[in-house]
């Protein structure tokens, strides 16, 4: 029978199957998941890349259960280690017949398997091998065993053989059957994987009679094994084994196409800390109509992202939208870069006074009337403090004086890649009327940190990858907006001295809320890090008096707490073209103080007037003709008056007179109206009709019961 076998394997082929080395095997070796290590090498998260199997990254020999070797072994191919690819004894003690027999593996060796499992030629079809395939099998083992080690060949064998379902090698079943490591297998669970290796799709009953023989063979108990079984065989896929906390970043961080471990810039320790943060604050906001977050930190001298929170697993309803990457409107935090830019051109100074007094702002949507945060105006107030304070009319005619096309361009070169057009955006552009990323918002700030230089965040490669930065803007104008954000006192008047925006090292830092309490930012540096938080709900839904300050900033406030222990974050250096200068406010505006300044712009008194004040007005000069405004049924009606503005006279609307003066305040009706100002002697110096839009606003007593 031999001599037969031997003649049938020279009528074949020699060039039938080029044998692979075993370094090649492993090499061709495909993941269907790839695991994302952080910068320290510690796995962060993993993803399946291939819905069509199930197999896992190799499995040395050395890290496989010796009871799962002893049962594989015992199982499959009880002289493995003494015969040289066919077990002769084997043929001859079963007949030619049995040793190819389609319903048994019989005599098929552990070798003979691999070599079907290595060749596709050789793999096992439906209807069962020919015997030219079966004789080539035999053929191609004899060479493995002539090329290979035996080690070599158990070890290719477990992480190739098919098994249940989807499942390939015994690292995916271990972990999907058992939640162990190949590693981990008992007695027990090593008979019932041996048992799934000769019949994978077998009913449990037949799997636990089979996993009882392999015991048996060992002289080990069957106790339990069926229970045991039937227990495995119910198991789902599953979360891959160890942490996955960072769903979101892998997708973005993964080379799709590269290896199956691959290494990232984030800090599995910072990233934990940022998920236990947000949900602790969330917590915390229970009630309120809160149920989302998103966080980034970033690296400022190499932009690596350090963490990647793009949702809130735990509440969320759209736990796979990533905040981090949706678009927003970022609200105040985009101030920062309007006062920058204004510094730059030199057209005010910190110490500059501008009015925040009541303005009307055109919009896509019609005329907005900016509010401030504790909806008051404050009159004449230096820059500093409007910045600090974020007072929104300022920044606006701060804006004014830029003009939308100025701005727009500032902001896209600091990367936050604005949609539309500056014309669609108009003055709203500096109340943060377009939408943002936060990794955008918060690589921006990152741009500050660094005195005015830009350059696209990390996800991948080194931690310590210089980064190819380029000047966005002036470094002592950077350097003015820094001092400010970073000045506790400058944002009293809003926030108070014991905010979660106040730190005991460095920071500059600024929150924003978008109009209707949508969303929440709270974005901020210090020396080595710029942290970026969302907090909202993916849907977009108004949140319940939440605000900046109240639902993002402690969050951002503990992880710089946290960041920086042991080493307090320090002071940026003063960089050239900015002086000291001792400054005095007419009328006791504001305290004397010492303030920074670009070279050259020092001004020892800073008095009421500027290119700022209002001119002049001559006719209606709000609300313009054509003017549409919109309602929001949830603010108080007291807060929402549109003020009629212009030359002293009397004031008719819709044919009723409603006062007099040169300034107006007029609680708001849904319908077209028109407006008419009346001179001495009864002529009419102007007539504009506008539209205000939306339900009819809800009582105050009302608002407060909606949480509005």
């Amino acid at each position: 029978m031999k001599r037969t076998l031997l003649a049938l394997c020279c009528a074949l082929p020699a060039a039938a199957f080029a044998l692979p080395s075993f370094d090649e095997v492993r090499a061709a070796h495909k993941p269907s998941e790839i695991t994302l290590l952080d910068r320290h090498g510690v796995p962060v998260q993993t993803l399946r890349v291939d819905k069509s199997v199930r197999r896992l990254p190799w499995v040395p020999l050395a890290d496989t259960s010796p009871a799962l070797l002893r049962a594989i072994v015992l199982s499959e191919d009880k002289r493995f280690h003494e015969h040289s690819g066919v077990d002769w004894q084997a043929v001859a003690a079963s007949a030619w017949a049995n040793l190819w027999n389609t319903r048994t593996r019989g005599a098929s060796t552990l070798t003979m398997q691999l070599a079907g499992l290595i060749d596709d030629g050789l793999a096992r079809p439906p209807a069962g091998r020919s015997v030219v395939q079966k004789i080539g099998q035999a053929v191609t083992a004899t060479q493995l065993e002539r090329h290979w080690k035996k080690s070599q060949i158990l070890e290719a064998y477990l992480n190739a053989v098919p098994l249940r379902g989807e499942l390939v090698g015994v690292p995916a079943l271990a972990q999907t059957l058992f939640g162990k490591h190949a590693s981990g297998l008992d007695d027990s669970e090593a008979a019932i994987t041996a048992a799934l290796v000769r019949a994978p799709n077998a009913p449990p009953e037949r799997v636990a009679q089979r996993a009882c023989e392999v015991l048996a063979l060992q002289q080990l108990s069957c106790a339990g094994i069926e229970l045991q079984t039937r227990a495995a065989l119910s198991r789902s896929g599953g979360m891959p084994l160890g942490e996955q906390m960072a769903p979101h970043f892998a997708r973005q961080a993964i080379d799709w196409q590269g290896p199956a471990v691959q290494r990232s810039t984030l800090d599995a320790g910072v990233q934990r800390l940022a998920i236990e943060t947000l949900r602790h604050q969330l917590a915390e906001l229970t009630g309120r109509n809160v149920e989302d977050g998103a966080i980034v930190v970033l690296d400022n001298a190499s932009g690596a992202v350090l963490a990647w929170v793009g949702a809130n697993g735990g509440t969320s309803a759209a736990a796979q939208v990533d905040g981090v990457l949706a678009r927003r409107q970022p609200g105040s935090t985009l101030k920062p870069f309007v006062y920058e830019l204004a510094f730059e051109k030199r057209l005010i100074t910190p110490a500059s006074l501008l009015d925040d007094s009541p303005a009307q702002i055109a919009t896509p949507s019609g005329l907005y009337l900016p509010q401030n945060y504790d909806r008051e105006f404050k009159g004449w107030v230096s820059a500093r403090t409007a910045l600090g304070a974020s007072l929104n009319v300022p920044a606006v005619r701060v804006g004014a004086m830029l003009g939308p096309d100025a701005l727009f361009a500032r902001l896209n070169a600091f990367g936050l890649a604005l949609s539309e057009s500056a014309g669609y955006h108009g003055q709203a552009l500096a109340l943060g009327g377009a939408d943002v990323t936060l990794l955008a918002l918060t690589n921006a700030y990152r741009a500050l940190a660094n005195g005015g230089l830009a350059s696209a965040p990390l996800l991948r490669g080194a931690p310590a990858l210089p980064a190819s930065p380029r000047r966005v803007a002036d470094a002592a104008a950077v350097h003015l907006v820094t001092d400010i954000l970073a000045d506790n006192g400058a944002r009293a008047r809003t926030f108070g001295l014991a905010s979660a925006l106040a730190t005991r090292g460095f920071a500059a830092v600024k929150t924003g809320t978008s109009k209707d309490l949508r969303d929440n930012w709270c974005v901020g540096f210090t020396d080595r890090y710029t942290v970026g938080v969302w907090v909202g709900n993916a849907s977009g839904e108004p949140m319940h008096d939440v605000s900046g300050v109240s639902g993002a900033a402690p969050v951002w406030h503990t992880l710089v707490t946290r960041l920086h222990e042991g080493r307090p974050s320090r002071l940026p250096l003063r960089p050239a073209g900015v002086v000291v200068s001792h400054v005095a406010f007419d009328s006791h505006r504001e305290a004397p103080r010492d303030e920074v300044f670009i070279a050259g712009t020092e001004q020892a008194r800073q008095r009421d007037s500027s290119q700022l004040a209002p001119q002049r007005a001559f006719g209606i000069t709000s609300p313009r003709d054509g003017s549409r405004y919109a309602l929001d049924p949830d603010i108080p009606p007291a807060a929402q008056q549109i003020r009629f503005e212009g030359e002293r006279g009397t004031w008719m609307l819709d044919g009723r007179r409603v006062g007099q003066g040169a300034s107006l305040a007029w609680a708001p009706w849904p319908g077209r109206h028109e407006l008419s100002l009346i001179g001495p002697g009864g002529r009419v110096l102007q007539t504009v009709r506008f539209e205000v839009r939306g339900a009819v606003v809800k009582s105050a007593a009302a608002a407060r019961r909606s949480g509005g």
